[in-house]
C-alpha cells in the first residue's frame, strides 16, 4: 500500500483504467462539469396506490445544471418499483449503471463519449438486488448482490482489463478504500458481532471485529493507507448529541476518542469517502420525502471533528431515489 504522503507524487502519472484519461486530465478537460449527483422522477400509480421511479436517470452538476442520461435503465428488468443501479465516483467524473436496451452493466465518463460495458458475467441473472459501488476515480467497480439466501458473492472489476476479483461469500460491501486498491467490507457473526475486512486487490487482508461503537457507526470510510476507518456516528436528538467522527485501525485495534461535529443532532451523515491525498469527506443530508433535499459536503478533520463546507446542493422533491457522488 502506497503511504497517503506519496500519493500526490503518483496521481500524474496514474490512469483511470478503460477511460484514457488521468486524474489531471479529467479536470482539464472540456465538456459537463463533474457530477455531484443523480436522481430519478417519482411517479404515483393510483390504481395500486404505489410510487414508482419513472423516466430517465438525472445528474446534477457543479455548475448547478442537470443532463438526462438516456441510456441508462430507470428500473431493473422485470420490475416496475425497483430502480436499477446507478453510480458516481468519488470525483464525480465517472458514473455506472445498467444499460436500458440490454441492461449490460456499463462505466462511462461524465463528461460524455463511449460507454464501456463491463464483462457480462458481472451481473448474476435472478441474483436479487443489484448494488454498484465505483472507486474515488471510477477505475474499479464493485458489485453486490441482496439475494437471499446468499448465492453471489461480491466481485470487483478493473475497467480497463475486465479483471475481476471475487471475495467470499458472505460478506457486504461497504466501499473502496481511498486509492482503490483496498474494499473494505462487513459480516455479520454468530454471535452477534459484526467482522470488518480490508481486502487488498492484490492480494492479502486485515479482518477485525471491532467494538460496537464501529460496528453500529450509520458511515465508514477507509483511508488511503488500507487500514485506518473512519466511523461516523449518528447524533442523538434526545440527550441534544451531534454526529460524531472516530478512527479505527483494523490492523491493531486502535480507537480514537472522537471529535463531535458542527453538525445538528438529527443531521444524516450520508455518504462518506477519503481522497487519495488523505482528506475524509462526507455528505450530509435534510429533507423528508415530498420536499427538497439539501446536500452538503463536507471535509473533516477526524482528529478535532472540524469541518469545512466545500459544496452545497438541492435534489428535487420529485425524486424517488438519488445516489451521491462517492455513495
Amino acid at each position: 500500500m502506497r503511504h497517503p504522503s506519496a500519493i500526490a507524487a503518483l496521481l500524474a502519472s496514474a490512469v483511470i483504467g478503460g477511460l484514457g484519461l488521468t486524474p489531471g486530465t479529467a479536470h482539464a478537460q472540456a465538456g459537463p462539469p463533474a457530477a455531484r449527483a443523480a436522481w430519478i422522477t417519482s411517479c404515483h400509480d393510483k390504481k395500486d396506490d404505489i410510487d414508482y421511479p419513472c423516466g430517465h436517470w438525472k445528474l446534477i452538476t457543479q455548475d448547478g445544471g442537470q443532463v438526462v442520461v438516456r441510456d441508462a435503465a430507470g428500473t431493473k428488468s422485470g420490475s416496475k418499483d425497483e430502480t436499477a443501479p446507478f453510480a458516481i465516483s468519488a470525483d464525480g467524473r465517472v458514473m455506472a449503471y445498467q444499460r436500458a436496451r440490454d441492461h449490460r452493466l456499463v462505466v462511462q465518463r461524465v463528461a460524455g463519449g463511449p460507454a464501456k460495458p463491463l464483462p457480462k458475467s458481472a451481473v448474476v441473472k435472478g441474483a436479487g438486488s443489484l448494488f454498484v459501488t465505483l472507486s474515488p476515480t471510477g477505475d474499479k467497480v464493485m458489485i453486490d448482490y441482496g439475494d437471499e439466501p446468499l448465492r453471489s458473492p461480491i466481485k470487483v472489476i478493473t475497467v480497463a482489463t475486465g479483471k475481476t476479483t471475487t471475495l467470499p461469500l458472505g460478506d457486504s460491501a461497504l466501499g473502496f478504500s481511498g486509492d482503490g486498491d483496498e474494499v473494505l467490507t462487513s459480516r455479520n457473526l454468530s454471535d452477534n458481532t459484526t467482522r470488518l475486512a480490508a481486502y487488498r486487490l492484490g492480494g492479502g487482508s486485515i479482518k477485525r471485529t471491532p467494538p460496537q461503537v464501529i460496528w453500529g457507526a450509520y458511515a465508514y470510510a477507509l483511508a488511503p493507507d488500507g487500514r485506518t476507518l473512519a466511523a461516523f456516528i449518528s447524533g442523538d436528538t434526545d440527550k441534544n448529541k451531534p454526529p460524531r467522527v472516530r478512527t479505527y485501525n483494523l490492523e491493531t485495534g486502535e480507537l480514537s476518542a472522537g471529535a463531535d461535529l458542527p453538525l445538528e443532532p438529527d443531521a444524516e451523515t450520508e455518504a462518506a469517502w477519503w481522497s487519495p491525498d488523505g482528506r475524509l469527506h462526507v455528505t450530509v443530508r435534510r429533507g423528508d420525502d415530498g420536499k427538497a433535499a439539501v446536500v452538503r459536503v463536507l471535509t473533516v478533520d477526524p482528529e478535532s471533528g472540524k469541518a469545512t463546507q466545500t459544496d452545497k446542493y438541492t435534489i428535487s422533491k420529485t425524486r424517488y431515489e438519488s445516489v451521491e457522488a462517492g455513495e
